[in-house]
């Protein structure tokens, strides 16, 4: 796996000199370019062994490029506010947005790679983690994303005389601490799991490039190149249309599905109504109150029909609860922000912390509702999104997320009836828009769609 990294390149330093301005140079057009396409961004990992180099091969990054446009994002060990939340809360914030460049110090490899080596997870759970690990990538590249994940090496010997570089020098000797030291000590074990990493985690769409770090003109040079190349060949190669991931949709035979199997003539007597309701928003109080909702957080998903009483649902479930605990976001049609990101970037910054709830009023499954009916995503776009909808639950669930979904659905009568009634009352005429209309008549393709979505996204840890 490192043999390669340990052959002793080298680039003297006029060849460096000679090659560096016309790189510089390039990048600089290259990432103009980017900037003007803006129709997907760069996302570069920088990782590999203490000493080897990582920070010196950012600050060239910066040197030749222009860092208007560039993030840089170091990761250390999780604050008070990313622990409250999924583990990949923080890495969702940090993506860069179409046309820019991030470079990721660190990365969502570095805490399971320390966990692996101190052993504090088995093999079955860190190749667990590299799976999920491996679908994230994969939902990126899919968004468009262009991910480049370098491995700066070092061999044992190399890194050691590094240390010791760095460490003689006044100027870089506070770079090396006791722990750089003890790491040096778990430098097999280090081999060990990274070669399992870079084996299990390099994929067509996000390979790992493995390049030797002992000499600090080569590096540098290999990276900068790399990145050249890369943006260059994306900007020039039309992307490929990804493949569905979801298995085809199964032909309707007969007419029975689940919303059509709802009975919607049920109902409640005024009286009973009154009293279930004092008595289920009382304990939803004293529950969201309880000790132990400290240690979990509440995700609310409201779907439906137009009409079918959202809006008075969330309002319900609103006044049992303390208002310095929810926060509810009502998603409509997408910024220019937020399209400039993967689709579900706008969702996972709204995910609450522990002890918290977030309702959102339409959900991330517009994806496969509105875009598919209406032709706003491909064909692709949609039947991957199931699998991408789910993984992200199941983010969400495992960091002790608690996620309810609801669909409200009334009949066709029915919605007909209270959209005339709101046109006829001024204070909520504002709720009947001629998309709603619209929308009633594509009821069939937005029938199937919810049928769909229900089979492949109600699962037991999201329902």
């Amino acid at each position: 796996m490192f043999e390669s990294a340990e052959l002793g390149h080298k680039i003297d330093k006029a060849t460096y000199r000679e090659e560096v301005p016309a790189l510089r140079a390039a990048l600089l057009e290259t990432q103009g370019l980017l900037r003007d396409n803006g129709s997907f961004p760069v996302i570069i990992l920088i990782s590999g062994v203490d000493g080897s180099g990582k920070g010196e091969t950012i600050n060239a990054l910066y040197e030749w490029m222009d860092p208007r446009y560039l993030s840089t994002h170091a990761f250390y060990a999780p604050t008070a506010e990313e622990k409250a939340r999924p583990s990949m809360w923080r890495y969702w914030r940090a993506l860069p947005r179409n046309g820019r460049v991030g470079i990721f110090a660190g990365s969502w490899y570095s805490h399971p790679i320390a966990e692996r080596i101190a052993n504090e997870i088995s093999t079955a759970d860190f190749d667990q983690k590299m799976d999920q690990l491996n679908r994230f990538e994969a939902m990126l590249v899919n968004e468009g994303a262009l991910i480049l994940k370098f491995w700066i090496h070092l061999s044992k010997d190399a890194q050691r005389e590094r240390l010791k570089s760095i460490e003689k020098n006044p100027l870089t000797k506070w770079r090396v601490t006791k722990a750089s030291w003890d790491r040096l000590k778990t430098y097999d074990k280090l081999q060990e799991v990274a070669g399992h990493l870079l084996r299990t985690t390099s994929t067509p769409g996000a390979p790992w490039i493995i390049v030797e770090g002992t000499d600090d003109r080569y590096r540098s040079l290999t990276v900068g190149k790399t990145v050249l190349e890369a943006i260059q060949k994306r900007l020039v190669d039309k992307r490929e249309q990804s493949a569905p991931v979801a298995p085809p949709l199964s032909p309707r035979i007969d007419k029975l599905d689940l919303l059509s199997a709802l009975d919607l003539s049920r109902s409640l007597p005024k009286d009973v109504y009154s009293t279930e309701l004092a008595r289920w928003q009382g304990r939803l109080a004293e529950l969201m109150r309880h000790p132990a909702f400290t240690k979990r957080a509440l995700i609310l998903a409201f779907e439906g029909s137009d009409a079918a009483g959202k809006g008075g649902a969330i309002r319900r479930v609103m006044s049992a609860m303390d208002a310095r605990q929810y926060r509810i976001i009502p998603v409509a049609a997408p910024t220019q922000e937020e399209l400039a990101h993967p689709y579900l970037w706008r969702f996972w910054r709204h995910m609450p912390r522990l002890g918290r709830v977030t309702i959102f009023d339409r959900t991330w499954y517009g994806r496969v509702l509105v875009e598919r009916v209406e032709g706003f995503c491909s064909e692709a776009d949609w039947s991957r999104a199931y699998a991408e909808i789910n993984d992200f639950e199941h983010d969400i669930a495992h960091a002790g997320g608690i996620v309810i979904k609801f669909w409200l659905q009334i009949s066709d009568e029915e919605q007909l009836k209270r959209f005339e009634g709101r046109a006829e009352v001024e204070h909520k005429r504002f709720k009947i828009t001629e998309e709603d209309w619209r929308n009633r008549e594509k009821a069939g393709q937005y029938h199937e769609a919810v049928c769909d979505m229900i089979d492949r996204t109600s699962s037991g840890t999201a329902p």
